[in-house]
């Protein structure tokens, strides 16, 4: 549903896949029918933090690039040019020449002269230096949806203007038809491509849709004499797209005269369900009309950077309706609920055709060919689906399209939105909290500063500075030594059972499960490529029970989407919590406080009992992500308060302390302990990633088992050698640092990029994880952070406690 740019390319990326039975239904006339895809300014640019979305925008180039409408190409690859006018967007500047770099995007970092180069008509004495990317551009919409109308129709689908979808016909969890006002059509698949009409097709499915519609500011000058006789009206521009983020907007040419695009005003929300009807609207139903007033001060913006516009004024303008999600990435993917109904929402043109193929693998495939977990429908928490959320949050992302945002930075509001047992305590030792999955998460304590005495901690540059505290430091020396409480409460915990519990399981993860109660695995969840769609901690409770450990509401979907009628399955974090207790002297705190032996001997390494520690009834593993002795103890969310001040008055005598997120990370990245999402995803198999031991494959058939088989046979051995490693680094420079996705340079040239790091303070270097062709221990490295090309050295795993003796006693 939805002839705009993304259904349009859905459909042509469909029928080349041998899906010829495809009917596309739109409300509007072809080939402009009034979505967001008919007043798109078309801008296309590649570079983003997000290596999915840049993915995306790549295909798209590639691909109008090679289309064409009346002679002329459906992408002018004029390139892309953005403007830094203050020292913080010339450092943002370098960092996404880094993300370039990383991604094999052309990308040069050019001074001012260069610029007004490029750009004639700015002044140069007001830029510090700008970012061009040559092969960005402007791709054309409308005459993109035209010509792969004319491919998709042309392999047997068909396109149905002047319907208007009135509802979605189901049976027994599966979509069977699409309702319109001229008539029902049966079928099997149905995609919602309705742009910011999304939520109103998806209450008609009964499917969720987080999508908030926004108005965009889009005016155009009169003709300019600087402009006159400059560019074909045929082809419109042919300077670079102009990007002056530090005032939130952008700048391209039609012809003699200039297009802006401001984000700087407030936000402009729009109802989805008032939005009027082709006919009933004035100009189309995305156009809604121009508030001046709004733009007023970013024309004034304007004609600073742009001084030939002092003399010109706003002939044009519209505020066009497109749409934006809590964390402004698309929304793709199959609904559970309802079978066979899909989503390809909030996508702009910049990454059209990319989300259409990745969609259209989806469907035929079973899986997309790049990791999408950024953008899959499932990955929001209920807590974030809230109308209320969806608003706030979504104007939020407008009003920081532009902004230079830290990868740590935490949302602002709703906060707090979801709390541990534990809140009140650790505000009361002075957590500092930043947020995930919206739940409040401490990364450090104030109340641990007078620790950091006797530490020398390397200072930071201001970015890495941010969001950090040296405290971490200390908490990590205090981990390793002594003893700390950790909030674990946001790791999502999943509940499994019913007699078919341990054969599904076996059947869905990649290691061995068939263990006595009381054990816990470390296990995979595979896709039918053996990408890694997930990494899980199981405990087998009893013959029928197990609690997971798993990482985001993908992993609970994915799951009862293949569960049989006698398997039972449950979010249980909600109602539970988790702390922590880890350091050597980790038993000496514990075991006074229960009846049950916690020895290495009663109690081994990856073990699970029900017992109690004190008065509270716990679920006890003896797990560690920071390389130390511990447990993590579970309980239910009612006695989890007790359980901590248990602990933390029991461990006075031995020196507890809570310890934060950053910490945490530290140390495990000295262990070389993997984060999901971050340094493995469905693009990566277990053995480039080195998880291969979660892997048994000396057992029954299990998903992702029959692909693995290929790559050992392919290779030629039984653990499959690859191109790639996630391979450990340390940096040379003990007073150096880097934060993750920067480019890593192998023998003076972009070979991968950091996907982890963070400072290892027990080893006094920066550890950073890479995904790099095979390279030697020892070999040397670089890793570009702003620009500087930091020296690093190839390092053996683990890095810290190679034997294992301090987790194992």
């Amino acid at each position: 549903m939805g002839a705009g740019i993304v259904g349009c390319s859905l459909a042509d990326e469909l029928t080349a896949r041998g899906w010829s039975d495809v009917t596309v239904l739109e409300q509007g006339p072809l080939p402009a029918p009034g979505g967001s895809t008919s007043h798109a300014p078309g801008l296309v640019f590649r570079t983003s933090p997000s290596k999915t979305l840049s993915a995306f925008a790549t295909y798209t180039v590639q691909k109008f690039g090679a289309l064409e409408v009346d002679g002329l190409p459906c992408f002018d690859p004029v390139g892309g040019l953005e403007l830094a006018t203050t020292p913080e967007r010339w450092a943002d500047l370098h960092r996404k020449a880094g993300y370039a770099a990383s991604r094999g995007i052309r990308a040069e970092l050019v001074g001012p002269a260069r610029c007004k180069e490029l750009w004639p008509l700015i002044d140069e004495n007001k830029v510090i230096g700008g970012l061009h990317t040559p092969d960005d551009g402007l791709a054309r919409a409308v005459p993109a949806c035209r010509v792969q109308i004319e491919r998709a129709r042309a392999r047997g689908a068909r396109f149905l203007d002047r319907h208007t979808v009135t509802g979605i016909e189901q049976e027994a969890g599966r979509v069977t038809a699409v309702v319109t006002d001229q008539g029902a059509f049966p079928a099997d698949h149905v995609v919602s491509a309705a742009g910011f009409w999304g939520p109103v097709i998806g209450r008609m499915a009964g499917v969720d849709v987080p999508l908030l519609p926004l108005a965009h500011q889009y005016a155009k000058t009169e003709p300019l004499p600087e402009l006159a006789g400059v560019n074909d009206p045929r082809t419109e521009a042919s300077k670079p797209i102009l990007r002056f983020q530090d005032r939130d907007l952008y700048f391209r040419e039609h012809t003699d005269r200039i297009g802006i695009g401001s984000y700087a005003h407030r936000p402009l929300p729009v109802d989805a369900f008032t939005v009027p009807a082709y006919d009933d609207a004035p100009q189309m139903p995305s156009s809604y009309p121009f508030t001046e007033e709004d733009f007023a001060p970013s024309w004034e913006d304007c004609a600073w950077l742009l001084p030939a516009l002092r003399d010109s004024e706003v002939a044009e303008g519209f505020n066009g309706v497109f749409s934006f999600t809590p964390d402004g990435m698309p929304v793709l993917g199959e609904s559970r609920t309802l079978r066979g109904f899909w989503l390809a929402e909030a996508v702009w043109v910049t990454h059209s055709a990319g989300v259409a193929r990745a969609v259209a693998e989806w469907m035929v495939d079973g899986r997309p060919s790049l990791d999408v977990h950024e953008c899959d429908l499932t990955r929001f928490e209920d807590a974030q689906r809230s109308p209320a959320y969806v608003a706030d949050r979504g104007a939020q992302q407008f009003a920081e399209v532009y902004d230079v945002l830290h990868p740590l930075q935490p949302m602002e509001q709703p906060r707090p939105l979801r709390v541990s047992p534990f809140y009140a305590r650790q505000q009361e030792l002075g957590a500092v909290f930043l947020e995930g999955g919206g739940w409040e998460r401490p990364h450090w304590y104030e109340a641990n500063a007078p620790l950091l005495a006797d530490i020398e901690v390397p200072a930071r540059d201001a970015w890495s500075a941010r969001h950090w505290s040296p405290i971490a430091a200390a908490e990590a020396k205090a981990t390793r030594e002594k003893v700390a409480l950790y909030d674990m409460t946001p790791l999502r915990r999943l509940e499994v059972s019913g007699p078919g519990a341990l054969a599904f399981l076996q059947r869905m993860t990649s290691n061995n499960l068939a263990k006595k109660p009381g054990a816990v695995t470390y296990t995979l969840l595979l896709d039918e490529s053996g990408g890694i769609r997930s990494d899980l901690t199981v405990a087998r409770l009893a013959t029928d029970r197990f609690q997971i450990g798993a990482n985001s509401p993908a992993d609970l979907d994915w799951l009862l989407r293949h569960a049989p009628d006698d398997v039972h399955l449950r979010d249980i974090t909600s109602g539970t919590c988790c702390v922590g207790v880890w350091g050597p002297l980790a038993r000496d705190l514990v075991q006074p406080l229960t009846r049950d032996d916690f020895s290495h001997e009663a109690f081994g390494y990856f073990r699970a009992r029900e017992t109690y520690i004190g008065h509270v009834p716990v679920t006890a593993m003896r797990l560690s992500y920071v390389g130390e002795l511990g447990w993590e103890l579970y309980t239910s969310a009612d006695t989890g308060l007790r359980l901590w001040d248990t602990l933390w008055e029991a461990g006075q005598q031995h020196g507890v302390i809570a310890a934060g997120r950053s910490a945490f990370n530290s140390l495990r990245l000295e262990k070389g302990y993997r984060a999901w999402g971050h340094d493995m995803t469905t693009e990566h198999h277990p053995y480039e990633a080195g998880v291969g031991f979660a892997v048994r494959m000396d057992r029954g058939d299990f998903v992702g088992r029959a692909a693995l088989e290929r790559l050992c046979s392919r290779e030629g051995q039984g653990d499959a050698s690859t191109a790639r490693k996630l391979t450990a680094l340390l940096l040379d420079d003990p007073a150096a640092v880097v934060l993750g996705k920067e480019p890593v340079h192998v023998d003076g040239v972009p070979a991968g990029y950091v996907t982890s790091a963070s400072y290892g303070y027990t080893l006094g270097r920066c550890v950073a994880y890479a995904w790099l062709p095979p390279q030697e221990t020892g070999a040397s490295v670089h890793i570009e952070y702003f620009g500087e090309k930091v020296p690093a050295t190839v390092a053996e795993e683990p890095l810290f406690d190679p034997k294992m003796t301090r987790i194992r006693r």
